[in-house]
């Protein structure tokens, strides 16, 4: 059964893939502190950690599909009611990072405290604002930078009803959906690096709208293999270590990002296919809920490096920012309690508020046109 935004009620979360999100806003933060770390070479894995941006738009599209895509098909599905969850989802932490960075950097200024003068240019905030900043109207990467993915993500919402349509068209053929999904990746990732002279995968403020299509229809094609039931009968625990090895593997060896994106879509797959089977795999609540805060995670990586490293280096004479090893472990788990608050605070009160602003104005509507 679908409810009146066409989503299905009984589309349960997906535990592992929860728990996963963690493991990808990890690995993007690891990708940024590590330079920080005094002393230490950056690892090829981390250097790539850029790569867990991937990791999570292919899971945007696997789980967009699993919870509105029947609506969808069976013309269920409310355009506008989807548009404003998403935008409860991902808005208010991105406004509270968005001016909280503004109003640190205008006290860094008042304190006499320098920070990096690409952080407060105020001709991209308005782009930032209305989320089109990874759309190619912001001058610069600047105010909280992860969250030009926000706006890719947007844009994908944005154009959810043409990855619907051509999801539900293909249902029956999840096989064929798959190869054309990576057939159109294969052939965007390398078109893009000679059209551009840079990776579609170290997109930001510049085509990161772009970035994020191949990895959302391969989440879709994913979503259509798993739901056709194909992974019932795998070892899915097993692939999926395949699968993440691989990944390690192709970054470590410097492969094409695209082999590695594949992978990082097998291990979507794979986790997704040992909950169909009730395999107990990174379904732990401590997994879970750190998979829940994972967006919370990501939004305030930036904000935490700017004030941890600067008090750091200003309360112990640090001319070159970087952390003696403990200090920098200190560093990167203090971004988990950070992101907690961040999320019981701000990320999930706004959420739930914004949906019951959307409620009663359909309550309101329905009694109007009940009275008339």
């Amino acid at each position: 059964m679908t409810n009146k935004q066409g989503r299905i009620k009984d589309a349960g979360a997906i535990h592992p893939l929860t728990a996963l999100r963690f493991f990808a806003a990890l690995w993007v933060v690891l990708f940024s502190y590590w330079p920080k770390l005094a002393g230490a070479d950056v690892p090829a894995m981390v250097a790539r950690g850029y790569l867990g941006v991937e990791l999570f738009f292919i899971l945007s599209g696997f789980i967009l599909c699993h919870v509105y895509l029947r609506g969808f098909g069976e013309q269920r599905f409310s355009y506008g009611s989807f548009l404003w969850n998403r935008l409860a989802r991902i808005y208010p932490l991105h406004l509270a990072t968005c001016l909280g960075l503004i109003g640190l950097a205008l006290a860094a200024g008042v304190a006499g405290i320098s920070v990096d003068a690409s952080l407060l240019d105020w001709p991209s905030l308005p782009a930032n604002l209305a989320l089109l900043h990874a759309w190619g109207f912001a001058p610069t990467s600047a105010f909280n930078h992860p969250s030009w993915s926000i706006s890719a993500e947007a844009f994908a919402y944005l154009t959810f009803p043409v990855f619907a349509t051509v999801a539900w068209t293909l249902r029956g053929k999840p096989w064929l959906f798959l190869g054309l999904a990576v057939a159109f990746a294969a052939a965007l990732y390398p078109l893009f690096q000679t059209l551009t002279g840079f990776s579609l995968t170290l997109a930001t403020i510049k085509w990161g709208a772009l970035r994020i299509v191949p990895c959302f229809l391969l989440g879709c094609a994913l979503h259509s293999v798993w739901r056709s039931g194909a992974t019932r009968n795998w070892n899915c625990g097993l692939l999926a270590l395949a699968f993440l090895a691989g990944a390690a593997v192709l970054t470590t060896l410097g492969a094409p990002d695209f082999l590695s994106v594949l992978c990082l879509g097998g291990l979507i797959l794979s986790l997704a296919g040992t909950a169909e089977q009730g395999s107990k795999l990174l379904t732990q609540r401590p997994l879970t809920y750190l998979g829940e805060i994972s967006y919370s995670i990501y939004m305030v990586c930036i904000p935490w490096e700017i004030v941890f490293v600067n008090g750091a280096a200003k309360a112990l004479g640090l001319p070159d920012e970087k952390l003696p090893l403990g200090l920098w472990i200190v560093f990167v788990l203090g971004v988990i309690p950070l992101a907690a608050a961040s999320y019981h605070l701000i990320e999930k009160p706004a959420r739930e508020a914004m949906k019951s602003w959307a409620a009663a104005h359909r309550q309101r509507r329905l009694v109007t046109a009940i009275e008339r």
